[in-house]
């Protein structure tokens, strides 16, 4: 049973930091899903099924912690490493993979953009 009492100001937000970083996890995957498998070792990065299963993964660990977490798990340094891998996913894989492009190269020529 549920201590309605212990949601103070900071159990709210605490959640919707969770909410926050599951929707970047939810978008990580999501972004992974729809490249192309062979960008990936194009760009010189881990192959897509490794990126799937650990954004799956943090996708996993980001909803669980949403909807059973609150208050203070061992569970909690996973999830910030679930979020550490989706933004690692975003911010390092996702724009070297986009600038393979579906074609597997780059749009660039010798001296800039076509």
């Amino acid at each position: 049973m549920t201590n309605f009492s212990a949601f103070t100001p900071l159990y709210w937000l605490f959640w919707v930091l969770g909410v926050a970083a599951l929707v970047v996890e939810a978008w990580a995957l999501v972004d992974a899903i729809r490249r192309p498998g062979a960008a990936f070792p194009a760009a010189g990065k881990q192959t897509k099924p490794l990126w799937l299963v650990i954004l799956g993964v943090s996708v996993a660990i980001g909803l669980y912690g949403v909807t059973y977490g609150g208050g203070f798990s061992p569970l909690n340094i996973l999830e910030v490493a679930a979020f550490i891998a989706a933004a690692i996913y975003l911010t390092d894989v996702r724009p070297k993979v986009r600038e393979m492009g579906a074609g597997g190269s780059s749009r660039n020529g010798p001296y800039g953009p076509w």
